[in-house]
C-alpha cells in the first residue's frame, strides 16, 4: 500500500496518460477522421486541448523530459537509461505527500536487472511491462513491485495495467495521488502475435481504438470512484505516430513521423480536464515535454528541486484561466539530431529553417544562403533564442 498522503494537502490529484506511439492526426478531436475515438474526443470536449504541444523524436527522451522537467541532454539520458541521480515528478510530489503509482511501460532501465527501478524513480507502487523483455500484449511480462508476476497467462497487457491503476486510485481516495499510465498501446507489436497462440498481429486502427477503450475504462472508474471533480486528467504521447503508417488529418493525408525531427514525429497531441478549474476550450501556446514537472509542482503546490537546472515552463496558470507565461520557443532533440522552434518557423541544427505555416509536410527547407529578409529575421530570432539558453550557445 502507498504511503498515505499528508493531512491538510490541497493539490489535486493527477491521472496522467502518455499514449506510445501516437500523433495528433489520429484524434477526431484534433481533425483526424482515419480512427474512432470517442472517448478521447469527449476528453477533449470537456476539457483544454492545447493545439502546439511537442514531445521529443522518440519515445526514452520523451520520457526522461517528461519524468524530470529537463531536455535529454541535460539529464545525461542514454538510450533506456534514466540516471538514479535524476529528481522526478514521482519524487517531488511523493514529497509533497501524494501516493504515486505508474503503470504501463517503463523503458527507463531493463528491470530483469534492476527490478526496483519504478522505486528508485519516485513510485511507491509499479506494475511494469519489462520492456524488450517479453511480451507486451498477450500473455504479458510484467513486474510488479519488483517482482514478476506469474498469473497473467491468457491475460492482455492493457487491461492489466488499467486494473492496477483503478486499484491504485481506489485506495489511494480521496488523496492526493499521482497515477501515471505510461501506456503500451497503440505501439505496433514486433512479436507477432505477442504471446497470445493462434492470434493475429494488431493492426494500428485496432491498437488505437484499444487506446481509447483502456482511457475510457480509467475515466469511467474515476468517476465511480467519485474523483473526477477532484483530480486533473492530462493525455499526452510520446512522439509521433510510426513511419509507415498514413491517416487523415483535416483533409490531408499524414505520414507517421516517429524518430524524425518533424511535426508528425514530434507533435503530438495534449488534452486536460478539472472540471471547475479548467475551462473548456482550445490553448494555442507552445507546450513541450518538459514542462509537465513544474506544472504538478505547482498545482499541488511542491517544492521544485533545489540547484537542479530544470528546462521547463508551467503551464498550470493556463490550466486555472489565467494568462501565464506563455513559451516564445519549444525544443526537441536527442542523440545530436535537434531543432528550436515557435508557433510558426522551424530551426534544425543542421541549419535547415522551415515555414510552417507555408510548407506545413517541411518538403523546403530554407538554407541561410536562399534567406529571404522574412525567414533572415525568423533564423536570428531562433539563434538568439539558442545563444541565450544553450550551453556553448548552440542546439545541443
Amino acid at each position: 500500500m502507498p504511503a498515505r498522503a499528508r493531512p491538510g494537502s490541497r493539490g489535486p490529484n493527477f491521472l496522467i496518460f502518455l499514449a506510445d506511439d501516437l500523433g495528433r492526426e489520429c484524434l477526431g478531436c484534433y481533425g483526424g477522421s482515419s480512427y474512432p475515438t470517442p472517448r478521447l474526443d469527449a476528453l477533449a470536449r470537456t476539457g483544454l486541448r492545447f493545439e502546439r504541444c511537442f514531445s521529443m523524436p522518440q519515445c526514452h527522451p520523451t520520457r526522461v523530459s517528461l519524468l524530470t522537467g529537463r531536455y535529454p541532454f541535460r539529464a545525461n539520458a542514454r538510450w533506456g537509461r534514466l540516471p538514479d541521480s535524476e529528481i522526478t515528478f514521482a519524487h517531488v510530489l511523493a514529497r509533497a505527500g501524494y501516493a504515486t503509482a505508474v503503470s504501463g511501460k517503463w523503458q527507463l532501465a531493463q528491470l530483469k536487472k534492476q527490478p526496483d527501478h519504478p522505486a528508485r524513480a519516485g513510485f511507491q507502487t509499479s506494475c511494469c511491462w519489462g520492456w524488450n523483455e517479453g511480451a507486451r500484449y498477450w500473455d504479458p511480462l510484467i513486474w510488479q513491485d519488483g517482482k514478476r508476476r506469474t498469473d497473467l497467462r491468457d491475460r492482455y497487457g492493457p487491461d492489466v495495467h488499467t486494473d492496477f491503476l483503478i486499484d491504485f486510485m481506489a485506495r489511494a481516495r480521496p488523496g492526493p495521488f499521482l497515477a501515471y499510465y505510461a501506456m503500451t498501446l497503440p505501439h505496433l507489436s514486433s512479436a507477432g502475435a505477442d504471446g497470445a497462440p493462434g492470434a493475429k498481429r494488431a493492426s494500428y486502427p485496432e491498437l488505437v481504438a484499444e487506446l481509447d477503450r483502456q482511457v475510457g475504462r480509467t475515466l469511467d472508474a474515476l468517476a465511480c470512484l467519485g474523483l473526477a471533480e477532484s483530480t486533473l486528467v492530462l493525455f499526452t504521447a510520446d512522439n509521433g505516430s510510426p513511419q509507415g503508417i498514413t491517416s487523415e488529418l483535416a483533409g490531408r493525408r499524414v505520414r507517421g513521423g516517429k524518430s524524425s525531427l518533424a511535426d508528425a514525429g514530434t507533435h503530438v497531441p495534449l488534452i486536460a480536464r478539472w472540471p471547475g478549474v479548467v475551462r473548456p476550450g482550445v490553448a494555442q501556446d507552445l507546450v513541450d515535454a518538459s514542462d509537465f514537472l513544474p506544472t504538478l509542482a505547482e498545482l499541488a503546490g511542491a517544492a521544485v528541486p533545489e540547484g537542479v537546472t530544470l528546462d521547463g515552463r508551467s503551464f498550470a496558470p493556463q490550466l486555472r484561466g489565467e494568462p501565464g507565461r506563455p513559451r516564445a520557443w519549444v525544443y526537441s532533440g536527442f542523440g545530436g539530431r535537434s531543432f528550436l522552434r515557435d508557433e510558426r518557423w522551424k530551426l534544425l541544427r543542421s541549419g535547415e529553417l522551415f515555414d510552417l505555416a507555408r510548407d506545413a509536410d517541411e518538403t523546403a527547407p530554407i538554407l541561410a544562403a536562399a534567406d529571404t529578409p522574412e525567414s533572415a529575421a525568423a533564423r536570428a530570432r531562433l539563434l538568439a533564442h539558442a545563444r541565450a539558453y544553450f550551453p556553448g550557445g548552440a542546439l545541443p
